[in-house]
């Protein structure tokens, strides 16, 4: 910190060596192997990865979520200003649900109560958490239908999940998330159901919204392009562990990890002829019951050595190795989980010259 600047505030969340495992009848899956990570006041960050990487997982650890039996949070902390959240009771949890971090999970028809109409989903959180009577909850619950854009809001109050479209429907889980002002939104897949045209639509409405209140915003997402446009870093995940981290610029201009370089690849790109095909990475995720040894990208990897099948390579700074400036703040620097991330930071500057 240089001489008179201000202390900076802790972050909002704070991710410290979170592990989630299930049992099966195959024996214990490790969902989430040591994930760590921080968010900030206002800050958006992208987690990104393959289906099955331990994304979701991930988020519904956070909010306490995971389905026990067969799922356990074995180890970690989770601190939501500065509360271990993985300490709290089921009813002060129930009382951060809601009120200190809001979810947008992925499938909003299986999210819904399909019994319920959507007046009364919205209300009933403003009613448990703000402590609202019927008649002001229900003049709020109006207010947030018009906030996220759906017409004659007082009418809808009254309708059900079923006579929605999927587009208005996420636009009700948004504005049951954001009903309470959380500190924290978590939006994990919140666009995958839906078409290109409606997912821009509910990204830029999360973003607008979140700004305006100036709501931190973790999404959980396999789409690159969405991470590159609103996200300001971003963690790469790989078989339950971050592989790569750092802001969206560094991210995207020097990727590190040979995992991040193949979801980049393989996602077409305007400023490439339209004659150049896409490099999808070869092989699939590895079973989380029969991980490979070593590096568990290691035999999809087309940098793999002889180390990298001995022992797992551990998230390491590399900002001043490919040119990036080191910042005070950690979570400004770049890290990797990769023995030849210099080779492969080269391979790629070499690419784009």
């Amino acid at each position: 910190m240089t001489a008179g600047s201000t202390p900076k505030s802790p972050p909002l969340l704070q991710v410290r060596d979170l592990r989630t495992s299930f049992n099966t009848p195959d024996g214990k899956i490790t969902a989430v192997a040591g994930v760590s990570f921080e968010i900030d006041h206002g800050e958006t960050l992208g987690l990104v990865g393959e289906s099955g990487c331990g994304k979701s997982v991930t988020a519904l650890s956070i909010m306490r979520l995971v389905p026990n039996p067969p799922g356990e949070i074995e180890n970690g902390e989770v601190l939501f200003e500065g509360v271990d959240l993985l300490k709290l009771s089921d009813r002060e949890m129930q009382a951060v649900r809601g009120a200190g971090i809001g979810m947008i999970f992925q499938e909003p028809m299986s999210s819904l109560n399909p019994v319920l109409s959507i007046g009364r989903q919205i209300t009933e959180p403003l009613e448990v958490h703000l402590g609202l009577g019927k008649s002001a909850a229900r003049d709020r619950a109006a207010e947030l239908l018009n906030m996220v854009g759906i017409a004659d809001s007082v009418q809808r109050l009254g309708d059900y999940p079923h006579q929605l479209s999927g587009g208005q429907r996420q636009r009700v889980m948004i504005a049951i998330a954001l009903s309470c002002e959380p500190k924290l939104l978590i939006a994990d897949e919140a666009t995958t159901a839906l078409d290109v045209t409606i997912q821009a639509q509910i990204l830029e409405l999360m973003k607008e919204l979140t700004s305006h209140l100036g709501t931190a915003l973790l999404i959980i997402t396999h789409n690159l392009g969405i991470i590159a446009r609103y996200a300001d870093r971003l963690n790469v995940m790989y078989a339950g562990k971050i592989r790569e981290s750092g802001t969206a610029e560094q991210v995207y201009l020097n990727p590190g990890h040979p995992y991040t370089i193949g979801l980049l690849n393989s996602v077409p790109r305007l400023d490439r002829p339209p004659t150049d095909r896409l490099d999808p990475i070869p092989g699939e995720i590895p079973d989380a019951s029969d991980l490979p040894t070593g590096c568990a990208f290691r035999p999809r990897c087309r940098w793999a050595t002889e180390r990298c099948e001995d022992s797992e390579p551990p998230l390491e700074e590399v900002g001043q190795q490919i040119g990036e400036p080191v910042s005070e703040r950690t979570g400004d620097r770049q890290h990797v989980a990769c023995f030849e991330s210099n080779a492969v930071a080269a391979s790629v500057g070499v690419a784009q010259t």
